[in-house]
């Protein structure tokens, strides 16, 4: 039964990463070209737009997907009721991010009727995010070779739509609609598939709305403050220094995270397997957690280091001389991934360890240290400042609070573990024995 499992999750973890590496190598591609053809001035304007939606995506999701996976693991009998019920809440409320951002762009960008389109178009794929819901039952089922391959067939569909509008010379306004079309493809299919594989009938049920609530509100606040210290540099860089700069920073950014799809099929793959360690000893639970620690630890140490000295090349060589002013931005917004992935590692603990409720007080934190330092940085910096801020709040949050804090201190404990070298080389010896 545990090979089984163990075959389960690996093969999990496979088609994971596999279709993602396909995807981000066509979203790699497709996005540079699109790059090249906006210009910096109106792709700042689009990673703008996508920055104010994604601003809001925290409330329309509910704090949701932090616990679906460990209530359809823990109660599989009531799943359909589950997905159900967290679908009409979170549909219900992009409605009225939607509304809210349509409100802001409005107020913020008084006069720019560009940025009210753009960002009017972007924001209906709020809608088509939140049906996006159901994909945690493949997560939970171990069943994400269909996610996957869904994700990659919407994202090359969607990929052919955008040379179709770089070669017919298409708008800016053609492209901030092209992701809804993305999210509506992959929810749509995703629901299909559920229910010709036999799963359970989709129903809602108000009081199990207010249960799910009462375990997802930990995270509305907590996943709102990550939110706002991930995208409020973009939007404060938009503000004070223009279109151009942004497109220069959201550039920076992109390359940075070229392989931020590793990093999430990993956690991905291995969160199922650490809630159901927990049910079988603490010990197991702990050990899982410090290998998934210095798996993501150094990985995203040698991703920046790599960004670091090849930056230069690898602007250039994706985006052209046009954008050779992102160079020292990726310098430093690279070492941002080294730091900010654990903080997806440590909510795990938090959730299976039920501490949830402190997630607000360490992303609040997080999110006042990134407005402060974007303030103080950006006037004599620049976008070079965001980045800087960035880097320092992720350190802060993800590291440093986790040695104050004393009801989350246990996880400063599973990280030391995982810088141990000692550690992983020991799990990979263990494993070919």
């Amino acid at each position: 039964m545990i090979s089984v499992f163990k075959n389960k999750v690996i093969k999990n973890a496979y088609w994971i990463i596999v279709c993602r590496i396909a995807q981000s190598f066509v979203g790699l591609l497709i996005g540079m070209i699109t790059a090249r053809y906006l210009g910096p001035s109106n792709y700042g304007l689009l990673n703008y737009a996508c920055s104010v939606i994604t601003f809001v995506v925290p409330l329309a999701q509910l704090g949701l997907r932090n616990i679906l996976v460990e209530e359809i693991v823990s109660k599989p009998e009531r799943e359909g009721k589950i997905l159900g019920t967290s679908l009409v809440m979170s549909i219900v409320s992009s409605l009225f991010c939607i509304i809210g951002c349509i409100g802001f762009v409005a107020f913020a960008n008084a006069g720019e009727t560009d940025t009210l389109i753009v960002c009017a178009l972007y924001s209906i794929s709020l809608i088509f995010q939140m049906t996006e819901n159901i994909q945690y039952w493949y997560q939970a089922k171990l069943l994400s070779k269909y996610t996957s391959i869904v994700s990659l067939a919407a994202y090359t569909i969607v990929s052919i739509y955008k040379i179709f509008l770089l070669a017919t010379g298409k708008s800016i306004y053609w492209f901030a609609i092209s992701y809804a079309f993305d999210f509506f493809l992959i929810s749509a299919s995703l629901i299909f598939i559920y229910r010709k594989m036999g799963g359970q009938k989709l129903s809602f049920s108000f009081p199990l709305a207010k249960e799910l609530f009462n375990k997802s509100k930990y995270f509305i606040v907590s996943n709102m403050m990550v939110t706002l210290f991930t995208q409020t540099d973009k939007i404060m860089v938009k503000l004070m220094i223009g279109n151009a700069e942004n497109g220069y920073y959201s550039t920076a950014v992109a390359c940075s995270t070229i392989t931020s799809f590793v990093f999430a099929a990993i956690i991905d793959s291995l969160r199922p397997v650490i809630f159901e360690s927990k049910k079988t000893g603490q010990k197991k639970f702990e050990n899982n957690m410090s290998l998934l620690y210095s798996i993501i630890i150094y990985m995203g140490l040698a991703q920046s280091l790599v960004l670091t000295f090849l930056a230069h090349p690898i602007v250039n060589l994706l985006y052209g001389k046009e954008y050779l002013n992102a160079i020292p931005m990726l310098q430093i917004i690279t070492w941002y991934s080294a730091f900010s992935y654990m903080g997806s590692v440590r909510n795990i603990w938090m959730l299976a360890e039920k501490k949830q409720k402190y997630l607000w007080i360490i992303n609040l934190s997080g999110a006042t240290l990134n407005i402060v330092g974007n303030l103080i940085l950006i006037p004599y910096m620049g976008a070079k400042g965001a980045a800087l801020a960035s880097v320092v709040t992720q350190f802060f949050t993800n590291f440093i609070l986790c040695l104050i804090m004393k009801p989350i201190r246990p996880t400063s404990r599973l990280i030391w573990d995982a810088l141990n070298p000692k550690f992983i080389l020991g799990f990979v010896k263990k494993k070919r024995s």
